[in-house]
Formats: C-alpha cells, sequence, structure tokens
C-alpha cells in the first residue's frame, strides 16, 4: 500500500488569504500532512486537517494559538519511517549534522524557516527535506511543496513539486 505525504512550510498566512489551490489538491490526495511551521494562524492547520491527518510544529511568526498547541519539535512514524519535524534547523554550516543529532531515530528529518527548498541524502541514508515555501519564494526560484510517496517501510518518491 502507497502512504501519499505531503512536506510544506511557512505558509505565511495572514487574515484574509487562503492556500494555494496547487497546495490544497496535493493535500487532498495525502494520507498525511507535514508542515514544519510559520502556519501564522491555527486555521491553517484546521484547513489542511479537514483533508488529511497534520503532524505540525510551531515556527518563528506563528501567533499565541498556535504556540500554544503546537510543539517546536514534533516526530512522526508513518509506514515504518519515522520523520523528525522542526522550523528552524539554524545555520547553514553544520545544519545537517546538527539536525541528525535532533533526531537521532528518524529516517527524515522535515525544517523549514529559510523558504530555500532542499532534498539532500546524508552518507547514513537520512535524508533532510525543507519543502520550500507555497506562498513566499523570497530567493527561491518557485513557490514549492515536496511531494513524498512511501511503500512498504521504504521511501519510494521524494520530489519538489512547482506550485506556481
Amino acid at each position: 500500500m502507497t502512504v501519499r505525504i505531503l512536506v510544506t512550510s511557512d505558509t505565511h498566512l495572514t487574515i484574509g488569504a487562503r492556500l494555494p489551490d496547487g497546495l490544497l489538491r496535493l493535500a487532498d490526495r495525502a494520507d498525511h500532512v507535514i508542515h514544519a511551521g510559520d502556519l501564522v494562524r491555527m486555521d491553517v492547520f484546521d484547513t489542511l486537517a479537514t483533508l488529511a491527518p497534520v503532524t505540525a510544529v510551531v515556527g518563528n511568526v506563528d501567533d499565541a494559538e498556535v504556540a500554544s498547541q503546537l510543539p517546536d519539535r514534533a516526530t512522526v512514524t508513518l509506514d515504518g519511517i519515522t520523520f523528525g519535524v522542526v522550523h528552524d534547523g539554524g545555520g547553514s554550516n553544520g545544519r545537517h549534522e546538527r539536525l541528525r543529532g535532533w533526531f537521532p531515530g528518524a529516517s527524515v528529518i522535515v525544517f523549514g524557516h529559510s523558504h530555500m527548498p532542499e532534498l539532500a541524502t546524508l552518507e547514513d541514508g537520512t535524508m533532510i527535506i525543507n519543502p520550500g515555501s507555497p506562498t513566499q519564494r523570497r530567493r527561491a526560484p518557485r513557490h514549492t511543496a515536496v511531494w513524498m510517496e512511501l511503500e512498504d517501510g521504504t521511501i519510494a518518491a521524494a520530489d519538489l513539486v512547482h506550485l506556481d
């Protein structure tokens, strides 16, 4: 059985704004959504949760409601694969090692904050993912998210999706 996962971060939605249609379509197809923080408002979590179960962490610009309901770090195991999730992985120098130290049992580590997409695999096989941002690309060339598919306890696909 295939487990489909949408990985996103840094949605930064202000009052009156809504998630991009492309992101909502992916969330509707997903079996699980992972959000690496900066939702800003809890209704972003609630919207995603109507489409699929959500694992999310608090980011540095989230409001008090989000901060009171979401953890700074989270782990979730899907199809036998453990994901570690945090918003800010710290400076780029030593980031992968730092993230690995924070989540020693994780096969996949998701972080956000920089808005710069990254899919990397460390020497030990750990996958590091920054999905970028579906709403504020900043220095990144496109608005992005990551789509993953797990099959029988293995990562069958992990692809950067352009939402533009």
